[in-house]
């Protein structure tokens, strides 16, 4: 009931072609993230830069500058990824096609550390802007950035169209607010009536030894800043990997969508940096180093540049319009965490289909969405959340670095392709094209590839060597299955089919019991049905006076199959069982033994905790035995029977009348009647 609540009923799999999006529902799924990291972006780059005081804020504008041509040059590159490899690979698609297996698993990794950072950075970046509304709630930030995990990953697990639906107006009237309010703050500063911040008047102590900077020292200050900057560019790749989520003509459309979003993104952060410049926003990570507060240092919450301006320019603190902006902020970054709700299921979806991630990964949920993933990334984000306190500041060094190596991997691969298609392209026009193409994916791969020097030079000591840690780790694993999966299906491979098809020379077939009742009367006669070779029941003498009450039975209710005893005088019950099976083997290679264990099938969890779990040990140890058939006999007892409801049934319990398979038989928690005295 709490699930359907939660997610809503189960969707039959002909429906997925109703959960493709159309461009309009497609812009706020894949694209909130780059749209959202205009109210932090231009944030970063000031924060470093007056690390030396207010010296060095006249390079904004030029750093500005820089970030807006790159993500020109990565907006058009990925376009053409988006042309060329339409299945929803992206990055790792082209990257693996081009480069290798093993380039392809570089740009996986990066780009699911960098998804988990995205739900990291943005939701914490989201509460920062909720508390500059409201400070009150700063000592809440952990418990609200968890619970916006909650509310996320419940709403995608409920689809990728629904939640877009509920997405799209919290994007929209984000892109609304910021465009009116730049244009608002220009068209005052046109009219002589520029907007001042309210921390304009406010003097920056320098932090110690970077009053004077010059020359190199300078130049990593100004990179530094860059580097910050470039959080702007994050998730710009997002759409490349989800065009099968687009609805038809699939490729067109997520290009236009591209760069439809980089239009907007480039329009933004431009005119927000060029508002913070403008209005003269003063902002440092400690606020110690304000000279001219009014208050306490210690206490002061700086509010956020984005605050800052729609402060400025709709007329103070509790204008209509400041609180507008801050609740279409505080959505917008909370929501930019769906960007990697969709990047990172879908990628792990693939990663799981080429054998480099647990299979589970790939599968459907009842909404049709990969939920296994989405389950995943929520939880280790929120894991992110809880360990760094949703502290924006020390998450944001974690961030972008996974952004970049994807980026350049995929360029370079992309410059590959088009050499590829040159060399068999006869037609002239095309080829101009593909030439053309190939200069744009040449000069995103060298330019990215320069960021992510920068990117992992200025931010690797201060955080970074950690996602970089991650990523390895995570490549390591990544290889690590495929390798099992591929011993697997080489031992699990067929070679000689007549061999594979040849038949036991005997079934030799086991019942355990321990007292003669319904249960066990029900798995000898099954153990007949299977007209085995030879038939005996099997008990573990734990006691005296239980095996002579058992052979009483036998003998009262003439029962014509023969009686194993097994002693056991130290109590122990799977070792003995498991070394007589085994000892069956040794003596014929070539037979099968089919243990039958009687199971009582409850209808409560607690009803488990009634019973032992010897069958669980018992079950585990037989598994792993060569040429051992385990088979488990259910008895259903009244409660079963009431409990027809799924919620009702324990974990591991067994449906009535529903054959159980060996999985269930590993995962049972109750025991069988057969192996010890109740």
């Amino acid at each position: 009931m709490l699930k359907r609540l939660v997610i809503g009923r189960a969707k039959r799999s002909e429906e997925l072609g109703e959960t493709l999006l159309p461009k309009r529902l497609a812009l706020p799924i894949f694209a909130s993230d780059p749209l959202s990291s205009v109210a932090y972006a231009t944030q970063e780059i000031l924060l470093v830069l007056t690390l030396g005081g207010l010296a060095y804020l006249h390079f904004t504008p030029w750093i500005a500058a820089a970030v807006v041509a790159l993500m020109t040059v990565v907006v058009l590159s990925y376009r053409q990824v988006v042309n060329a490899y339409p299945s929803g690979g992206g990055s790792y698609e082209v990257a693996s096609t081009n480069l290798g297996a093993s380039a392809g698993l570089v740009v996986a990794a990066s780009l699911l550390v960098d998804y988990v950072m995205t739900v990291a950075v943005s939701v914490a970046s989201g509460v920062d802007n909720i508390i500059s509304a409201l400070p009150s709630l700063a000592d809440y930030r952990v418990v609200m950035a968890l619970g916006f995990v909650a509310l996320l990953t419940a709403m995608n697990l409920r689809g990728v169209r629904e939640s877009g639906r509920l997405f799209a107006a919290p994007t929209y009237l984000f892109i609304g607010g910021v465009l009116i309010m730049v244009g608002t703050g220009l068209f005052r500063y046109l009219l002589g009536d520029a907007p001042v911040a309210e921390s304009a008047a406010y003097g920056i102590i320098p932090e110690e030894g970077d009053a004077d900077l010059a020359g190199l020292a300078l130049l990593m200050l100004v990179l530094r800043a860059f580097s910050s900057g470039c959080t702007a560019l994050t998730g710009v790749e997002a759409i490349s990997n989800g065009v099968p989520a687009f609805r038809k003509p699939k490729p067109r459309n997520a290009a236009t969508t591209m760069a439809a979003m980089g239009i907007i993104a480039i329009t933004m952060f431009a005119g927000v940096t060029t508002l913070a410049i403008i209005s003269k926003v003063h902002i440092v990570e400690d606020a110690c180093r304000l000279t001219g507060l009014d208050a306490d240092c210690e206490s002061y919450t700086q509010r956020t540049v984005i605050a800052q301006l729609a402060a400025s320019v709709f007329g103070g603190n509790d204008s209509v319009g400041f609180y507008y902006i801050q609740a279409a902020t505080a959505l917008i970054l909370i929501l930019a965490a769906n960007t990697a709700f969709n990047g990172f299921p879908l990628l792990s979806s693939i990663l799981a289909q080429h054998r480099y991630l647990p299979r589970q990964l790939h599968n459907r949920g009842d909404r049709l969405a990969f939920s296994n993933g989405i389950l995943a990334l929520a939880i280790v984000a929120g894991l992110l959340l809880w360990g760094f306190e949703a502290n924006v500041t020390s998450l944001i060094h974690l961030y972008i670095l996974g952004v970049f190596t994807s980026f350049t991997l995929s360029q370079s691969g992309m410059v590959r392709h088009w050499n590829r298609e040159l060399r068999t392209e006869t037609d002239l026009t095309v080829r101009r094209r593909h030439q053309l193409s190939r200069v744009v994916n040449a000069t995103g791969a060298v330019v990215t590839g320069l960021v992510l020097v920068i990117v992992l030079a200025t931010k690797f000591t201060q955080g970074a060597w950690l996602a970089v840690l991650a990523a390895v780790l995570l490549w390591l694993m990544m290889r690590a299955i495929r390798r099992h999966y591929d011993r697997t299906a080489a031992e699990l491979a067929v070679t000689d089919p007549h061999m594979e098809r040849r038949l036991p020379s005997r079934v030799f077939a086991i019942v355990l019991v321990s007292t003669v009742h319904k249960p066990t009367m029900r798995a000898l006669a099954y153990a007949r049905a299977f007209r085995p070779d030879h038939l005996e029941a099997l008990t573990v003498a734990v006691d005296r006076e239980g095996l002579d009450r058992l052979r009483r039975q036998w003998d009262d209710f003439e029962i014509d199959v023969p009686l194993k005893v097994l002693q056991s005088p130290y109590r122990e019950i799977t070792k003995p069982v498991v070394e007589y099976v085994r000892s069956i083997r040794h003596a014929g290679p070539r037979d099968v033994v089919a243990v039958f264990i009687p199971e009582y099938v409850v209808g409560h969890w607690w009803e488990n905790l009634l019973h032992n779990q010897s069958a669980l040990w018992l079950k585990s140890r037989l598994l792993f035995t060569p040429g051992v058939m385990v088979t488990s006999v259910p008895w259903q007892l009244t409660s079963s029977a009431r409990a027809d409801r799924p919620a009702a049934r324990a974990p591991g319990a067994v449906r009535r009348g529903e054959p159980i398979t060996l999985h269930e038989h590993a995962a049972a928690r109750h025991a069988p009647p057969g192996t010890t005295q109740e």
